[in-house]
């Protein structure tokens, strides 16, 4: 018996949100405020025994979207049809025959035994009869707040017309808000909870909501579905007196202490304990006599009143909580306290404690009579927090088989039980130790409303279009360099070396000469995907992040050449762009439905080379609101007046930056002198120059970087310019 899916409407940006949970692990991903913190809240607030009434939930936990049409609804005078007004969590819960459905049997609402699915719901919702009272009491409420708004903006003494219109625009604005603070006051007496089982209908695959049966207090969730929550905010600091660990060491005790069979350890730990006591107690006779001497000459009412001693009580709960300190080995001689450890370890440990003290609740071994609910829930939020990438790769490395361990039991002392966890993360090391099949990718459909995707989708995505080895490709390429793609709000995918060493600087030129909302301070992740950016294209298309291809245009000619058996071939040679017929992009052409044309894509303006994929024609189209742009060389005129249509990134940028190669100390030490010389002299054009006389293109943009001066403002790589290709590329990409 599991969870097969989460289904949540209207809360916060959760508006229309669906998530598949997976049998073991779900690792759910995603950039800040895409949703994860609010999944883990909902659950809590719906499931934890902690929050079980409607003052678990505040106005601000509605969808904006939401709020909206519910003014609407609420303001009108008009009968009109209602749909479903609330905040809903549905869990859709799978059984097998082989499965006990003792618990389960009471929220079943079809009796056909090929039918093996149940949706419980709960919802903090406003029915009909409460919102006919809402309306009634707003209307009140509205009347009354207008006439101090008019009252407080009443027009004294003589005013220009002008005036007149702000202060009537100031009254317009503030009763905008006229319900949306009626709403913040007075939500909690018109919304309710309500849980529910809901008919699921085979046939459709979908549920009724029209068809359910409501479930009292007497129904026991925690039966069926034990949650326990270790959230991103674990109280662990380093601080001299911080001993999180150890106060985590007696919880831990705790929970081993209250099972039925006590363990040889714990019964020689209190045999221990009351041998203390008694040696102590003749301590403390010659510790406290002279304060007990004292006390004794004051008398009481009868003999003995006054006669006290002071007895030995050790608790072996209380003497963990306080005076235990979990130690770790500094070297074979010495041990340290835990606060002299470093967050991270800190961090970590204490989640291996809390999650056996979970694991203890999830068994139900401290409760006699009382079997593991159906199903357990684990939800771990950010578990990466202190730790450095190597531990965040070792925690999810073991995670998983700790805990499929600890469910599978040990016999009769530690039964086993269904337990699946959801993780959610930042890392991108976490995410690239993982088996894509876990993943869920969390992003933002719109301002108001997130959507959760699968990867393992993208797999079929590829594979139906006969991509399996792309697919192949693009998965290790990502778990072995560019998992952070996942958490990126923009990217840039490069060909080579050149573009990823020296992009960095031509950002910084940019953000110097244009400050608002700067390139480097933005989340953009650049990309080195040689040839091969149209193998990426489904992913951008996933991930749904603003993306800048830059990418060479590879003018080629048509040519004729006789092969070895003596017979002529046809072939692609590269070329000169004045004589370039064809591009042999893979690229280019892909995304430009396998056009060849040289003219096209120099006829093609910034607007024409913005794309947006169409999932019904499976291809990407024009489209001005497309989040991908794919850049390449254009006709360009340079200081002295001469206009070039470079090939690649060298002959763009030297056609613009002859100017580098006149330093009389020569810093080039990566382009061949002689045709330097023959450059300088206008004895070979710039396409030439850079085939003839660029060695290593990556020694070729150090020294870029190295030759490059700062001017009397400060501004840095002052001395040479940034092809326009690019920089019309990168001030796309600036803008949000």
């Amino acid at each position: 018996m599991r969870i097969t899916k989460i289904k949540v409407n209207n809360f916060r940006l959760l508006k229309e949100f669906t998530l598949d949970v997976e049998k073991e692990l779900s690792l759910i991903i995603g950039k800040n405020n895409c949703g994860k913190t609010s999944l883990l809240t909902i659950l809590d607030k719906f499931l934890s025994e902690k929050t079980t009434n409607s003052r678990a939930f505040t106005c601000d936990d509605f969808n904006i979207d939401f709020q909206k049409k519910l003014k609407c609804i609420i303001e009108s005078e008009d009968d009109l049809k209602v749909p479903f007004l609330g905040i809903s969590l549905k869990l859709y819960i799978e059984y097998e025959e082989s499965d006990n459905l003792a618990n389960i049997s009471q929220v079943m609402m079809d009796l056909d035994p090929a039918n093996k699915t149940i949706v419980l719901a709960f919802e903090y919702s406003l029915q009909k009869e409460n919102l006919a009272r809402m309306k009634s009491s707003f209307k009140a409420y509205a009347a009354e707040q207008e006439t101090k708004i008019e009252g407080r903006y009443t027009i004294q003494g003589d005013i220009t017309e002008e005036e007149k219109k702000e202060l009537e625009a100031l009254k317009v604005e503030k009763k905008k808000f006229i319900f949306y603070d009626f709403f913040k006051r007075y939500h909690q007496e018109y919304f309710r909870i309500y849980k529910k089982t809901v008919a699921y209908n085979l046939a459709t695959s979908a549920e009724n909501d029209d068809e359910f049966h409501e479930l009292d207090n007497t129904f026991r969730l925690d039966k069926i579905l034990n949650i326990k929550i270790i959230s991103a905010r674990r109280d662990v600091s380093n601080k001299d007196n911080d001993k999180t660990l150890s106060v985590l060491s007696s919880k831990y005790y705790e929970k081993r202490e209250s099972l039925g069979n006590e363990s040889a350890e714990i019964k020689q730990f209190k045999d221990t304990l009351s041998e203390t006591d008694s040696h102590l107690d003749e301590v403390y006779k010659g510790l406290f006599k002279e304060i007990i001497s004292k006390v004794g000459k004051f008398g009481g009412v009868k003999d003995g009143d006054s006669i006290i001693k002071i007895v030995s009580t050790l608790q072996h709960r209380e003497l963990l909580k306080g005076n235990t300190t979990v130690m770790y080995d500094h070297n074979a001689e010495h041990s340290l306290p835990e606060n002299y450890n470093g967050l991270g370890y800190m961090n970590l440990i204490g989640m291996i404690f809390e999650i056996e003290v979970l694991l203890t609740d999830f068994r139900k071994e401290n409760k006699e009579n009382e079997k593991p609910a159906d199903i357990n829930l684990l939800f771990i939020e950010e578990p990466e927090a202190h730790t450095h990438p190597q531990m965040q790769y070792v925690f999810i490395k073991n995670i998983k088989d700790i805990l499929f361990s600890a469910s599978k039991g040990n016999g009769e002392k530690t039964p086993s039980f269904n337990l699946q966890t959801i993780i959610t993360t930042h890392s991108s090391h976490i995410t690239a130790e993982s088996e894509f099949d876990d993943i869920k990718y969390f992003s933002k459909k719109n301002k108001n409303q997130i959507t959760a995707k699968n990867l393992k989708d993208l797999q079929k995505a590829y594979e139906s279009d006969g991509q399996t080895e792309s697919y192949k490709f693009l998965k290790q390429y990502l778990t072995l360099n560019r998992a952070e793609l996942f958490f990126a709000d923009k990217a840039i995918f490069i060909e080579g070396d050149t573009e990823r060493i020296l992009l960095p600087a031509m950002m910084k030129k940019i953000d110097q000469e244009i400050p608002d909302n700067p390139l480097l301070s933005q989340n953009i992740s650049i990309v080195e995907v040689g040839a091969y950016s149209h193998i990426f294209e489904k992913f951008i298309d996933f991930v749904g992040v603003k993306s800048l291809i830059i990418s060479d245009i590879d003018g080629a000619k048509a040519v004729t050449k006789i092969g070895k058996d003596g017979n002529p071939k046809n072939s692609w040679d590269k070329c000169i762009m004045t004589e370039a017929t064809d591009t042999t992009n893979a690229s280019l052409m892909y995304f430009h439905n396998n056009n060849k044309a040289i003219n096209y894509y120099k006829g093609l303006t910034l607007d024409l080379k913005v794309l947006k994929k169409n999932s019904n024609l499976n291809r990407w189209e024009v489209d001005n609101e497309g989040k991908l742009l794919m850049v390449y060389q254009l006709d360009e005129t340079n200081n002295t007046g001469e206009t070039y249509h470079a090939r690649s990134f060298e002959d763009a940028f030297f056609h613009l930056n002859s100017n580098l190669l006149e330093t009389p100390e020569y810093p080039f030490t990566s382009l061949t002198k002689k045709y330097v010389k023959k450059f300088k002299a206008n004895h070979i054009n710039v396409y030439d120059f850079v085939n003839k006389a660029v060695g290593s293109k990556p020694t070729l943009a150090m020294e870029i970087l190295l030759n490059s001066k700062e001017d009397t403002e400060g501004k840095k790589y002052s001395n040479w310019q940034i092809p326009a290709y690019i920089k019309e590329g990168l001030l796309w990409l600036k803008k949000d």
